[in-house]
């Protein structure tokens, strides 16, 4: 089983991987971000939704949107978000390597690093050529992860995150020839101790673009936030977008 298939993961660190903050971002970044700009009737594919944290507020601006990951337990946390802001959305248990849907929308987004889950390279570009056949003419894919230029910036530095009732202690372990990383992750809570592995695949621009265009995508761009700033020695992100022609 790979690491991303294991439920207990996704709910044990879930306070981790989507604290609060991270649901008012989301609200902020669609109603203000040039990449995320939606409009009524938009078709929007979020793939690794998760528990629906920017399916809410692309809905909310009038798109119909479906969200798709293979986690049940975050499916059905994205359920309750869409109740609790009471808006519509379609939500599919499927696996990214797979899920196609050809010509079915404007809009592919990928985000918080939910790309490079793979130890497969060609299960990663799969993910890719998958959202190329699902997007109509014109359509765009916005792949939106940590890139390798930033990430060698404090990689190695440990972290420690307060959550409720503990801390969780992180180390990253960059892998065969800065190809892959590792993530360890240690919940500290009174006598209770859980551990989990995360790996990930880096890219850098330059390496994603051409997986992009691999994938048969043109018009292939890459910025350093979502404001569509450039791509340089101040990104905060890789934010890379590709058309389909």
């Amino acid at each position: 089983m790979g690491w991303y298939e294991d439920d207990d993961l996704w709910v044990g660190f879930a306070e981790v991987m989507f604290p609060p903050r991270r649901v008012e971002e989301a609200e902020r970044l669609v109603a203000t971000s040039p990449l995320l700009k939606v409009t009524a009737g938009d078709r929007v594919l979020d793939l690794a939704c998760g528990p629906g944290t920017h399916v809410v507020p692309l809905a909310r601006r009038g798109a119909a949107v479906t969200g798709v990951d293979l986690s049940e337990a975050m499916l059905a946390r994205a359920r309750e978000a869409c109740r609790e802001a009471e808006v519509e959305a379609r939500l599919v248990r499927a696996d990214m390597r797979e899920h196609v849907e050809p010509g079915a929308y404007d809009l592919v987004v990928n985000l918080y690093t939910s790309f490079g889950y793979f130890t497969d390279p060609d299960e990663n570009l799969a993910v890719l050529r998958n959202a190329h056949t699902s997007l109509a003419p014109g359509g765009r894919l916005l792949v939106d992860m940590l890139g390798k230029e930033v990430f060698a910036g404090w990689v190695g530095r440990p972290q420690a995150v307060d959550v409720s009732g503990g801390t969780v202690f992180m180390r990253d372990t960059v892998l065969d020839d800065w190809t892959r990383v590792r993530s360890d992750w240690t919940w500290v809570r009174g006598d209770e101790v859980r551990r989990t592995s995360i790996h990930n695949t880096l890219y850098s621009a330059a390496e994603l673009r051409v997986l992009f265009e691999t994938a048969g995508f043109t018009d292939v761009e890459c910025f350093g936030g979502f404001d569509a700033s450039p791509y340089d020695n101040h990104a905060r992100r890789l934010i890379v977008r590709g058309t389909r022609a």
